[in-house]
Order: structure tokens, then sequence, then C-alpha cells
């Protein structure tokens, strides 16, 4: 399970540097994205790391990504 955790954390770092914000907003943003892909956490968290081995992030990931990050910029 610290994998798991680690790869979660490292997610949750990328979405600090994509989009300042706190760490609770980044892991508010990593769960939108996985209620509204349908997809667990965990495969949310390991399919945006696995962008920095030049993987691609799904489409419907990177839509709901896209949107979520749009939300927290419209709200500043």
């Amino acid at each position: 399970m610290a994998s798991g955790r680690a790869v979660i954390d490292q997610a949750r770092g990328m979405l600090l540097a994509l989009a300042p914000c706190s760490s609770e907003r980044a892991w508010g943003l990593l769960v939108d994205v996985s209620q509204h892909c349908n997809v667990k956490l965990r495969d949310v968290t390991a399919a945006l790391v696995a962008t920095t081995q030049e993987e691609e992030l799904p489409e419907q990931m990177r839509r709901e990504l896209r949107r979520a990050l749009r939300c927290l910029h419209d709200h500043r």
C-alpha cells in the first residue's frame, strides 16, 4: 500500500505544479476526476504519474482533468 500512497502523493504534487493550489484542493481535483470518469482513484493517479514516462493520459481523464483545472481557475 505504501507504493500506492507514493503514487497518489506524486500525482498530487504534479497538480500542485500545474495549478498552484493547496494540497487539499489538489486531492479534491484527483477525486473529482476519478468520480467523473468512474475510475478508481489509484488508477487515475497511476495514469497521471505515467505521463512522466511519456505515456498519454486516457482521453476521458484528460478531458475531466482539464475541466477540473478550469473550474479551479474560474473560482479564484
